[in-house]
């Protein structure tokens, strides 16, 4: 009886655990928008940085474009538009967050404009916090297309395994020196990667308009990865 009880006790605990980390909608609900205007061309602007790491914000804006290429988006060279939005005192994204795009539009030919807020970015324990939201806005209309957030800790720790005093010393000094080494860039490609995990396939890739039934993962998403 103890032992069916402990079963009905995990099965419930696994249950609980499925519901929280999946959506129950699918890509065609959750970006219903999307779908209906499908973007072809996007432009990143320069991110919003809400933190103190004044750094952050070059880390994050020169690793944007790969996820969504890889996704099947044409995106405009960030290299490029930024020399261009700073000729044209047009840098800072914060104007543009709720004001119409259609200049992005008869500028740049972008049907879309993405915006980004890091809202943390912190040195944590042996390992990098950070708090990212997303936002990409149509330049036809200005409606919010897609929108995600990602609290991601990439965790730098090491752990040999050894039990002895002296393993968790060589531990904790390789830990120090993981983190201390480690490139941010490195966690913002992570962040960026699960953000745009669950974009709509664009025009440039074979699943294009044929992914509206795969089931949508959870708007704000927390990882820890290694």
């Amino acid at each position: 009886m103890e032992t069916k009880r402990n079963i009905c006790i995990i099965l419930a605990s696994l249950f609980l655990l499925t519901s929280c980390s999946v959506s129950n909608v699918t890509r065609g609900t959750q970006y219903e928008k999307l779908y209906e205007e499908q973007p072809v061309t996007m432009l990143v602007m320069p991110p919003i940085n809400n933190t103190s790491y004044v750094e952050a914000k070059e880390f994050l804006y020169t690793s944007i474009s790969r996820p969504l290429a890889e996704a099947g988006y044409y995106v405009i060279s960030p290299l490029l538009a930024m020399d261009i939005l700073k000729a044209e005192s047009a840098y800072d994204a914060e104007l543009f967050v709720d004001a119409p795009l259609t200049k992005f539009r008869d500028f740049f030919g972008a049907d879309a404009v993405v915006f980004s807020e890091i809202n943390d970015w912190t040195k944590k324990g042996f390992g990098i916090q950070t708090n990212i939201r997303y936002f990409i806005r149509s330049t036809k209309t200005g409606e919010i297309l897609f929108d995600r957030s990602c609290k991601l800790y990439l965790d730098l720790s090491v752990n040999s395994g050894t039990n002895s005093v002296l393993g968790a010393l060589l531990d904790l000094a390789a830990s120090t020196i993981n983190t201390a080494a480690t490139d941010h860039i490195v966690a913002a490609r992570k962040a960026n990667d699960f953000i745009f995990k669950d974009i709509p396939r664009g025009k440039y890739h074979p699943q294009f308009m044929t992914d509206k039934d795969v089931v949508a993962e959870l708007k704000d998403i927390s990882k820890n990865v290694k």
